[in-house]
């Protein structure tokens, strides 16, 4: 940072591409807008950039007072994800005479060029203004001569073929760009992905990071791209094995799957009576934190080796590794404090999409998520020179409540007595499952689907006739039960059936 003496030369001085003042403190909108500006350093000055809030547009100070909170404000910049890729800043307090300053110090980007809100925001002199699309080919090519992370390296075997534009277009530039810009973008294919870090124009290729977000294919291209997902009887891996499954294609396709999937599959929940006249809902891991580990596993996993991403389900715990241990400035004494990007624009894209909603924040919300539903703290083993696992246990209030005890017998359930005729051969538990699952109304794919079974006639016949034979699920369509609308909703009595 500047000592007081270059602060005070800045002041004096007019407002340039690599400082700005403002006697604003709630700004945030234009906060952002300097702070993406200053990164992207289309002058290549090469040189930070100074936000000073304090000062007015003639260098006299405001007499504000800075507080903890105005700091703290303008650090989380870096983190809060609206600006992307992460800037790389640092908070200053000064104090004169006149009143202090707050100065954000902004370092230039390599991952150019950086958005907030969908908008790329350059210093054109003293003032800010949107990118026009010659300025942003520059910082496409700035960008391009500095990358140094996997997946901005250009896929030289890929052609745009091997990536699914329409799920580009239609699923994730939407998310990405601002609307009214998307609104008047006339550029080729191929300029939109370069735009956005997918696609390398000096190669005339996809970027990895295209062929594992939008790939038809990944696995030709990277053999370990994929997720296994196993279930074993008991607490290791030397137990039977209940029912496993290959997450494999892009992850634009995948993480809806997988999200759905932990949600309906892998969280269960039940009653508990607490008292004569109030139960509590117990369940054995929470869903957020489950999918939080899993989709930091496929956000900073190594995608450059054969093996694949890992999700064990055991009987009392769940184990999640993926390959590549912990990257760059990250190391096992300060996990989770310290992070860092082996995938920088996975990382930014995952945020986009949703399935990350703060950087940094993923382990601290998983440790109060299993605190909170009694689990014990997740153990996080980084002993392994290439790969990281994190193991999670299942709640101590799920396990006393004595109701979950997953063994043999699971896979061959007695008959219940409170079930139809027609249900006695079907799994309570899947049955169960698939009434919570069509809440909402789903089509026989999405069930079958959700529950990692291919064979659909197998699984009509299995699951959804007996439940419709007794009343617990009905068709959307029922005067047309061939209809390829047609849909699967839990009934009133379905409904009523997950009270007992």
């Amino acid at each position: 940072m500047l000592t007081s003496k270059q602060i005070l030369k800045l002041l004096s001085d007019l407002e340039s591409d690599r400082v700005e003042r403002t006697i604003s403190t709630h700004n945030t909108d234009k906060f952002c807008e300097a702070v993406c500006a200053f990164a992207n350093d289309i002058a290549n000055h090469n040189k930070p950039g100074y936000l000073i809030i304090g000062a007015r547009d003639n260098g006299e100070l405001s007499g504000l007072k800075v507080t903890d909170e105005l700091l703290l404000n303008l650090a989380s910049i870096r983190s809060d994800g609206n600006v992307l890729p992460q800037p790389a800043l640092t908070v200053q307090k000064y104090s004169f005479d006149g009143g202090d300053l707050a100065v954000v110090e902004v370092q230039p980007s390599v991952l150019t060029p950086l958005r907030y809100k969908g908008k790329i925001w350059i210093r054109i002199g003293p003032r800010k203004a949107i990118a026009n699309e010659s300025e942003e080919k520059i910082l496409i090519e700035k960008r391009i001569s500095q990358a140094g992370t996997f997946d901005t390296l250009p896929c030289l075997d890929a052609t745009l073929d091997d990536i699914k534009t329409d799920v580009f277009s239609s699923f994730y530039l939407p998310r990405a760009i601002d609307k009214d810009i998307l609104k008047s973008e006339k550029r080729s294919i191929e300029y939109q992905l370069a735009s956005l870090r997918f696609y390398d124009l000096r190669y005339n290729c996809p970027t990895y990071a295209a062929i594992i977000l939008f790939g038809k294919n990944p696995e030709y291209f990277l053999p370990g791209a994929y997720l296994q997902y196993v279930r074993f009887v008991g607490d290791n891996m030397a137990t039977d094995v209940v029912s496993q499954y290959k997450y494999s294609g892009n992850l634009c396709e995948i993480l809806p799957k997988l999200d759905s999937f932990v949600e309906t599959s892998v969280s269960a929940s039940r009653p508990v009576p607490v008292s004569a006249l109030r139960e509590e809902n117990i369940r054995n891991y929470p869903h957020l934190a489950i999918r939080e580990l899993l989709m930091n596993s496929l956000m900073h996993r190594d995608y450059q080796t054969n093996t694949p991403a890992r999700f064990y389900e055991f009987n009392r715990s769940i184990m999640i590794s993926n390959p590549g241990n912990l990257y760059g400035n990250a190391r096992p004494e300060n996990f989770p404090a310290v992070n860092d990007y082996r995938n920088p624009i996975i990382s930014e894209a995952m945020k986009v999409l949703g399935f990350v909603n703060k950087f940094r924040r993923g382990i601290y919300r998983v440790k109060d998520e299993l605190k909170a539903n009694g689990n014990p703290e997740p153990i996080f083993d980084f002993s392994l020179l290439t790969a990281l696992s994190v193991n999670v246990r299942i709640s101590d209030k799920f396990v006393l409540s004595k109701t979950y005890e997953l063994d043999k017998s699971q896979l061959n359930p007695q008959l219940d007595p409170q079930l139809d005729p027609q249900l006695n051969f079907v799994n309570k538990s899947i049955m169960n499952k698939i009434l919570k699952f069509c809440f909402t109304p789903h089509s026989a794919t999405e069930i079958s689907q959700s529950f990692l079974i291919k064979d659909k006639s197998y699984f009509r016949k299995k699951y959804i006739i007996p439940l419709m034979e007794s009343g617990l699920l009905e068709m959307t369509i029922p005067n047309k039960p061939n209809s390829r609308m047609q849909k699967y909703k839990t009934t009133l009595k379905g409904k009523r059936s997950l009270e007992i």
